[in-house]
């Protein structure tokens, strides 16, 4: 099967696994009923799919913050400044966030392993290819940097859309909550990984190097043991069917779906917050040990690799513990309010601020103190990461969830983690009177402090989501293409829009 070959043939519609199936064929699959859901894919097959992805998630993830595990490596062997080290992050979430779209567009209309598995392809490769940046050359770094953008934009918009298409309802959080809980566990490896990579092979280069092999196992395991759900099929119902809309017209749908705009607006105040701690935390605290003494300054290379693998730890256990713990009050207090999942996200960023807020701040006088903050703030952020992702697959209809996804990475990535390291670098340098190791501590943990006050406005949006969390969820379960709302159909083998009321009999 090519990519650009619909994934089913039963229909005309050129999207035509996203309906449902017809009284025959639900027939037969319930003598199956065992083996087989409404998704087309086996309960064990089911499960294999969802590790997998959660398997690729965390080597993304890992991937993505292997370079702010050497970053102070990175800086020494360049010779650069907090600014340019920010632009590592923000070439490569720009990049990420500009194509979003582009595979959002694709998930929802062909082969959606097969976009993954092109995807991570090249992600491998071009990271590979990085590790041979040399000395002279920086902006082949931040190039490759970009280049590696393209391959998990592919990956993030669709891999949450193929679990949707497995499960419904309590199932789904607890496979989503699964898949998510890569996110904080493949980035702490990423800095643990990088920093003791780094730190054996005396080379920072060799840090990089590690995950393009796990990404190239990912594909095989992609391409031969994951099968394509049948989109909407296991939440579709008899009395009707989901047709594939334009794209214009799922922009327009989206734009007007309250409870998606503003936790995608919540999400950005996540992503900026930890988008700023991912790259700096290791370097801030590196600093602050330079600053009170406890370590000398850095001459030559594996400059903080003791401070990525103590935030990497804490990463990976606050991650485990946010995301679990997010999901279990969300489950809890659903029994109580519908609005639970909106408001258990506004506590957990909060919550989240006063704690970080003191362990930027406490840096100067504990390390110890400043770890517990850490481990605090970052368990109360965590734990949002499952409960919205939930959120966007409940308000919006089967058919536009990879545009969402697409829609929702670019906006929380232009808004939040695209500009933030960049912008904490800028803030770093412009505080810093002169270039000594306290205006380098001091500089960067004020820059730092912005972090807190983004968190709080966050908890706000999600504050104003659970507002109108309830009508959406409705509309959503209950929706039915109107006769205003075109869909598209296959004309003389090109794509066309029509009304629906000209296609139904």
């Amino acid at each position: 099967m090519s990519l650009g070959e619909p994934t089913a043939d039963s229909t005309p519609f050129f999207s035509d696994d996203s309906e449902a199936e017809g009284p025959e064929e639900q027939s037969a699959a319930g003598q199956r009923a065992q083996e087989e859901s409404a998704s087309g894919v086996s309960r064990v097959r089911a499960l294999l799919t969802v590790f997998i992805l959660c398997y690729i998630n965390l080597l993304n993830y890992m991937d993505r913050f292997t370079v702010a595990g050497v970053l102070p490596d990175i800086e020494h062997y360049f010779g650069i400044d907090d600014g340019k080290s920010g632009l590592l992050q923000t070439v490569f979430i720009c990049s990420y966030m500009f194509l979003a779209p582009v595979f959002g567009y694709l998930g929802d209309r062909y082969n959606r392993k097969f976009i993954m598995s092109f995807g991570i392809t090249f992600w491998s490769l071009v990271t590979l290819a990085s590790s041979y940046t040399p000395k002279e050359h920086f902006w082949v770094l931040l190039l490759t940097r970009g280049l590696v953008g393209v391959g998990e934009a592919s990956y993030s918009t669709i891999a949450p859309t193929i679990i949707a298409d497995l499960y419904v309802k309590g199932k789904r959080t607890n496979m989503l909550s699964i898949f998510y809980f890569a996110i904080p566990v493949g980035s702490g490896l990423g800095y643990i990984v990088g920093s003791q990579v780094s730190n054996l092979a005396q080379d920072w280069h060799w840090a990089l190097r590690v995950t393009p092999g796990l990404g190239l196992i990912a594909v095989l395991l992609l391409l031969f043991v994951v099968q394509e759900p049948k989109r909407g099929a296991i939440e579709a119902r008899p009395e009707h069917h989901l047709h594939q809309t334009s794209w214009l017209t799922d922009l327009q749908a989206l734009s007007k779906n309250y409870s998606f705009v503003l936790s995608t607006f919540g999400f950005t105040a996540v992503a900026f917050v930890t988008g700023s701690l991912a790259l700096w935390a290791p370097t801030f605290l590196f600093r602050a040990a330079i600053f009170t003494g406890e370590r000398a300054p850095c001459v030559e290379g594996n400059c903080a690799a003791s401070d990525s693998l103590i935030f990497g730890a804490i990463t990976c256990v606050t991650g485990v513990l946010g995301v679990a713990s997010g999901v279990q009050v969300s489950r809890l207090l659903r029994t109580r309010t519908p609005r639970a999942d909106p408001l258990v996200c506004a506590a957990g960023l909060l919550l989240s601020a006063p704690f970080l807020y003191l362990a930027i701040v406490m840096a100067q006088a504990s390390t110890i103190a400043t770890y517990v903050f850490i481990f605090l703030g970052e368990t109360f952020l965590s734990m949002n990461w499952a409960i919205v992702a939930d959120i966007l697959l409940y308000v919006v209809v089967p058919t536009r969830r990879s545009t969402a996804e697409a829609l929702q990475i670019v906006i929380s990535h232009l808004l939040g983690d695209a500009g933030s390291p960049y912008l904490i670098g800028v803030v770093s340098d412009s505080l810093r009177k002169r270039d000594s190791f306290l205006w380098q501590f001091r500089s960067l943990q004020l820059s730092l402090l912005l972090c807190s006050f983004v968190a709080v406005a966050g908890g706000g949006f999600f504050l104003a989501t659970a507002l109108f969390i309830e009508r959406d969820r409705h509309r959503a379960e209950n929706y039915v293409a109107t006769d205003d709302e075109p869909i598209v159909v296959p004309k003389s083998g090109r794509s066309t829009r029509v009304p629906v009321s000209s296609v139904l009999i």
